[in-house]
């Protein structure tokens, strides 16, 4: 599988069964709420990456997108496809930072959707990611994502990323700022974790 090839992956597939949960536990709308107005209207197709448990993903299907959604850890992707099971979603194994099976298809999206997944590439993994996310948007398509700041949990592979950074390699991807702002946070934890929403248009 791409287990193997994706070290963001790491602490993810044993602990799929808690993280259904607790992703879960925060609504779409909690979620994508604040982005939805930004977004082109159904029906039109959203891709998302690093889907999780699906939430996000049969959030979008609901609403009447048609939805792509790549998850390479194999025990989210099984559960989020026995979670949503009653929503048309196409699943990919497939993930940052090469998109290699969505890149193969030729796939273009109007909307690419990134929560809560850029933090698990390392510097050089962020510079060869941006341009391949940017590819799959066509001309005038929203790419968001959210950027985690805060403490990393044990046994997962997190890293510090900055707006600026973000930001200036979305710019040489062809991707132009429309939203930067911090996100509501949902989940209770001991130590605080903020989180920073872009929104991006392909030009």
């Amino acid at each position: 599988t791409l287990m193997a090839k994706l070290s963001g992956t790491q602490g993810y597939s044993q602990e799929a069964p808690t993280l259904l949960r607790t992703y879960e536990s925060i609504t779409f709308e909690q979620s994508q709420g604040r982005v939805l107005p930004l977004l082109p209207k159904p029906p039109c197709r959203v891709l998302e990456i690093g889907a999780g448990t699906g939430r996000d993903a049969a959030g979008f299907a609901r609403l009447g997108y048609e939805v792509v959604a790549a998850e390479p850890t194999d025990e989210m992707r099984e559960g989020a496809k026995k979670l949503h099971a009653d929503v048309a979603v196409e699943w990919l194994d497939d993930g940052l930072p090469d998109l290699t099976v969505l890149r193969g298809r030729k796939d273009r999206f109007d909307i690419v959707m990134m929560t809560a997944v850029w933090m698990h590439l390392d510097e050089a993994e962020r510079r060869r990611g941006m341009p391949n996310v940017a590819e799959l948007a066509r001309p005038g398509g929203v790419v968001s994502m959210t950027l985690r700041y805060g403490p990393v949990p044990e046994g997962r592979r997190m890293f510090e990323v900055s707006t600026g950074e973000t930001i200036a390699l979305a710019r040489e991807s062809g991707l132009a700022v429309i939203l930067d702002e911090i996100e509501p946070t949902h989940l209770k934890r001991v130590k605080p974790v903020t989180w920073k929403r872009l929104v991006f248009r392909r030009l």
